[in-house]
C-alpha cells in the first residue's frame, strides 16, 4: 500500500453520492477513512456515469476515462491530476486496480435497456459490482480474500439492486430476469446464503472494508419474507436498528 492521501475531498463526493457508505466510512478510524473514501468515491463517480446522460455514447467514453486511470495506475505511470484519480493512485494495489477495472466493464450494463442476458450474467454484475468494490477495499486494507469478497458483494449488491428496483423500472429498465414474488423472495434467500458463507470466513477480509455490510441481512431478510415490499420501495431499514448494527459492525466487525 503507497502513502495515503488527504481524503477530504473523497468524502463530500461520498457523503453526497453514497451516503451509506459515508456513515460506514467515517465509523472506521481516521486512518483507514484515507484509504476508504478514495474508492468509494471512485465507486460513486463510476456507477453514475451510465446515469448522467442519455446518450450511450457519451456514456461509454466517461466510464472509459475511469479505464483509462486503472490502465495508469495498474502500469505505474503517472495518473492524470483530477480529485478521485490522483489520491485514489497512491492507494491501489495492481490486484486492486484491476478489480476496480473488472468493476468499471461490469458497470456497461447500466448503459443499455436490455435485460440480463440470464441468472449467470446478473450473478457476474452483483459479484464484479459490490463484490469488487469490497475486494478493492480490503486489498487496500491490507486483508482480502477475492471469493470472500464476491460472496459477501453478492449479497450486498443484491441488497442494493433490489432497493433500486423502483427506481430502474421507472427509468424504462428490465431488471429482473422474473420478478414474480416468489422468484424475489428465491433471490433474497440465495443473497443471504451467500452471506452466511461469507461471514464464516470473515477474518480473510479487513474489518474496516466490511463496515459498509452492516444493513444487507435485515434488507434481504425483508425481501425474503415480504417481496411486495421490492417493487413498493419499502425495504429501508429503521433508523434504531441500523444505527445499532452499524456499530455492531463497526466496534465488533460483526455484519
Amino acid at each position: 500500500m503507497r502513502d495515503a492521501p488527504d481524503w477530504h475531498a473523497c468524502a463530500a463526493i461520498v457523503e453526497k453520492g453514497d451516503p451509506d457508505r459515508f456513515r460506514a466510512a467515517m465509523a472506521a478510524p481516521a486512518s483507514k477513512r484515507a484509504i476508504l473514501f478514495p474508492i468509494y468515491a471512485a465507486n460513486v463517480e463510476i456507477s453514475r456515469a451510465p446515469w448522467v446522460t442519455q446518450e450511450p455514447m457519451i456514456a461509454e467514453m466517461r466510464l472509459q476515462w475511469w479505464r483509462d486511470v486503472i490502465e495508469q495506475i495498474v502500469e505505474g505511470t503517472d495518473v492524470r491530476c483530477h480529485e478521485v484519480a490522483t489520491p485514489l493512485s497512491k492507494i491501489l494495489s495492481k490486484t486492486g486496480a484491476e478489480a476496480l477495472d473488472d468493476l468499471i466493464a461490469a458497470r456497461r450494463w447500466d448503459i443499455y435497456k436490455d435485460p440480463f442476458e440470464d441468472e449467470a450474467a446478473f450473478t457476474s454484475y452483483l459479484e464484479r459490482t459490490a463484490g469488487g468494490l469490497l475486494f478493492a477495499c480490503a486489498d487496500a486494507l491490507g486483508q482480502a480474500d477475492q471469493q470472500v469478497a464476491y460472496d459477501a458483494g453478492f449479497a450486498a449488491g443484491l441488497a442494493g439492486f433490489l432497493q433500486a428496483i423502483p427506481a430502474l423500472e421507472a427509468a424504462k429498465r428490465i431488471p429482473l430476469l422474473d420478478g414474480r414474488r416468489e422468484a424475489i423472495a428465491d433471490l433474497a434467500t440465495e443473497g443471504l446464503r451467500r452471506l452466511n458463507i461469507a461471514r464464516k470466513s470473515r477474518g480473510k477480509l479487513a474489518k474496516e472494508s466490511c463496515i459498509s455490510m452492516w444493513q444487507v441481512e435485515p434488507i434481504l431478510c425483508k425481501a425474503q419474507k415480504h417481496p411486495g415490499l421490492v417493487v413498493e420501495g419499502a425495504l429501508a431499514v429503521s433508523s434504531v436498528s441500523s444505527t445499532l448494527r452499524l456499530s455492531k459492525a463497526a466496534l465488533l466487525g460483526r455484519w
